[in-house]
């Protein structure tokens, strides 16, 4: 079974947990743009004719009262009842008929009687045709004429590469505000079309569909906010570029992984070119150089960044990568998911300027500057390493025998009496141990507790550790 892949939107989370309790549902998972997997729910086998079935047959069948009985909380069972209907037709004499429809995974291939969908689908809002045999854009055009209300339209892993969209198909799709074309292989053409024939259009997923470059559209969609076009082969930083001229009011852009090389633009051209980008995730991208991220503060009102997983990156540790592009990236509120503070900001800058101290002048990022003058140039901190000590060189002294031996001090006085067994040649029965701090005043302290840890004594290179036989 294909993926739906990338970060879902709201209304498709929502739709899966709508379905999850209708009987007959089989798991599957979605692997998301971070590389994590999510449940989703299938709210029907497909069946074996492989023609494929009707959009009228799946939804008669599954939200008839049989198998779809009750409304599902406000709103989400709508129950329709048809005042005619043609001799013959398959449905019931009402269906409860949610206004978000789920009918992924159901084999469907054809529209079948555009009256019943037309009667039993005017209050439907969203819906989801994910994982079917639609490989018609005129199929799929029947069955979105006759949702008036229709804002949010999956077509995900449909197969749909190399199916011509005709103009005059187009007029269907007139009112879908969020559009999901994941895993279908539409081609570049039909999308542009898409996005000029859909007035309001607000939402595009194009994510794993082999695109490797794109081509610009001589007609801008100024209504879209967010293209989601993860997954795909975007190496240049030339076919991003056409996304800012055909979408000026792009507000968030996810292209993780594409392996984009670079961001080529200048200063001058970037505030112009995404004005109004607030959020861009180019995680698993192929940027290796701070030069491409020090272009992210040109976007005017970006606030949001996602860069995991990138080359750059890989040399650091995790709290050096973070505070890095924290300083490097001043307008931002949020990195790679998480709230940027201001006390986090002050430290990550301050660690900014300590970490290029020792850089040569030619070598220093222009950022590095700009933090000098707001908090002069700070010296490296010392380092303090306030860890328990690993190990200690002590004198082991029984009777009239001493002994120079290494030990662990995260070992137990236990252990400790295994280990001198062989150096005093006594039972870890027969001895006891005290511990001496030539540096203390005090006399020797009996290590009398077999789980206490040895470093609890704070035992220096030095000290001593006496063994006493016991009396019989």
């Amino acid at each position: 079974m294909s993926a739906l892949p990338g970060t879902l939107e709201p209304s498709v989370q929502a739709q899966k947990k709508r379905v999850s309790s209708d009987s007959g549902q089989t798991k599957g998972k979605i692997p998301s743009a971070e590389g994590e997997a999510v449940q989703w729910d299938v709210a029907m086998e497909p069946p074996e004719n492989m023609e494929g079935r009707t959009f009228v047959e799946v939804m008669s069948e599954k939200y008839s009262p049989e198998n779809f009985p009750y409304r599902r909380g406000p709103g989400m069972g709508v129950v329709v009842v048809p005042t005619a209907g043609p001799q013959g037709s398959p449905m019931k004499d009402r269906l409860n008929l949610p206004s978000v429809l789920v009918l992924n995974s159901c084999g469907i291939s054809r529209a079948g009687d555009q009256a019943e969908i037309a009667a039993f689908c005017a209050h439907v809002i969203e819906l989801d045709l994910s994982h079917n045999k639609l490989r018609d854009w005129l199929e799929i055009s029947k069955i979105v004429s006759n949702i008036p209300n229709l804002e949010f339209l999956n077509l995900s892993s449909n197969p749909l590469r190399g199916m011509h969209l005709e103009s005059q198909w187009t007029e269907a799709f007139s009112r879908v505000r969020r559009l999901v074309l994941n895993n279908t292989q539409v081609s570049w053409d039909t999308v542009l079309l898409l996005t000029r024939e859909i007035p309001e259009l607000e939402e595009l997923f194009l994510c794993l569909n082999e695109y490797s470059s794109v081509s610009a559209s001589s007609v801008a969609c100024p209504t879209l906010r967010l293209l989601h076009i993860t997954d795909n082969s975007l190496k240049d930083w030339a076919e991003v570029r056409k996304f800012g001229s055909m979408f000026p009011s792009l507000d968030t852009l996810v292209m993780a992984n594409n392996n984009l090389a670079s961001i080529q633009d200048s200063k001058d051209i970037l505030p112009r070119l995404f004005p109004n980008l607030r959020s861009i995730n180019l995680n698993n991208s192929g940027l290796n150089q701070w030069a491409d991220i020090e272009k992210l503060n040109f976007f005017p009102k970006l606030e949001e960044v996602r860069l995991q997983g990138i080359p750059l990156l890989q040399a650091y540790t995790n709290a050096e990568r973070r505070s890095l592009m924290i300083a490097q990236l001043p307008s931002i509120s949020l990195l790679n998911g998480s709230v940027v503070t201001d006390s986090e900001r002050e430290d990550a800058e301050r660690f900014f300027i300590r970490y290029y101290f020792d850089y040569p002048e030619e070598e220093l990022p222009y950022r590095y500057h700009s933090l000098v003058t707001k908090y002069g140039r700070l010296e490296p901190l010392a380092e303090i390493d306030l860890r328990p000590r690993c190990r200690a060189q002590v004198e082991v002294h029984c009777e009239e025998k001493v002994e120079q031996l290494n030990i662990r001090l995260d070992q137990t006085v236990a252990e400790l009496k295994k280990q001198l067994t062989t150096v005093v040649q006594l039972s870890t029965n027969s001895m006891r141990l005290y511990y001496i701090d030539k540096c203390s005043a005090f006399g020797p302290e009996e290590m009398r507790y077999n789980t206490r840890v040895l470093h609890s004594y704070s035992i220096q290179d030095g000290d001593e550790i006496l063994v006493v036989p016991k009396i019989k």
